[in-house]
C-alpha cells in the first residue's frame, strides 16, 4: 500500500491540478513577474477606485488579472529577448525572459493584483469631507492619512499575519 502524502489536499480536484511538491528551479521573481504584477496592482487599484464612485458600483477582482496574466505571460515569455543584461558597475547581470511563464509567477501575479484591489480606506474620509462638509484638504494631509491609516492596518493585522521564528 502506498504511502498517503500528509500534504495532499482532501479534495480530489486540487489533487488533481494543483502538485503537492515544489520545483524550486523554477524561477519566480522574474521581469515578467515584477512588471505584470506592477501594472496589475496599480490599474487595479485605480481602476476600482475610480469606479467606486459610481451610483452603480463596479469592482473588477483579481481574478480579471489572473485570467488576463497568462496568455500575456506566456506572449511575454514568446517575445523578449532571453540575453542576460548586465547592472552597469556591478557583476549583477538579470534575464528579462528566464524561460517558459511558469505557475510560480502566475501566482505571484495574482498577488500583486490582490494586493491592489482593495481600495484605501481613508479615501473615503477624504471624499466625504468634500462632498458633505465642502471642506477641502491639502494634498499633503490627505496623502499622510491615507498612509498612515494602513501602515496602522499592517501593524495591527502584523500578530496574526507575520509568524517570527
Amino acid at each position: 500500500m502506498a504511502e498517503e502524502n500528509n500534504y495532499d489536499s482532501p479534495i480530489e480536484q486540487v489533487r488533481l491540478t494543483v502538485p503537492a511538491t515544489d520545483d524550486p528551479s523554477l524561477p519566480c521573481l522574474t521581469f515578467r513577474t515584477w512588471t505584470l504584477g506592477l501594472v496589475s496592482c496599480v490599474l487595479l487599484s485605480f481602476v476600482n477606485q475610480f469606479l467606486g464612485y459610481r451610483e452603480n458600483q463596479i469592482s473588477l477582482s483579481s481574478v480579471c488579472v489572473q485570467i488576463l496574466a497568462l496568455p500575456v505571460g506566456r506572449a511575454m515569455a514568446a517575445i523578449l529577448p532571453t540575453t542576460p543584461i548586465k547592472i552597469p558597475l556591478t557583476n549583477w547581470s538579470f534575464s528579462m525572459n528566464p524561460g517558459p511563464f511558469n505557475l510560480k509567477e502566475h501566482v505571484l501575479i495574482t498577488i500583486f493584483a490582490n494586493a491592489g484591489a482593495g481600495g484605501v480606506y481613508a479615501v473615503n474620509i477624504v471624499t466625504i469631507m468634500k462632498a458633505f462638509y465642502h471642506r477641502g484638504i491639502n494634498i499633503i494631509a490627505a496623502l499622510l492619512l491615507s498612509e498612515t491609516t494602513q501602515v496602522g492596518f499592517l501593524y495591527s493585522y502584523q500578530a496574526m499575519l507575520a509568524f517570527t521564528t
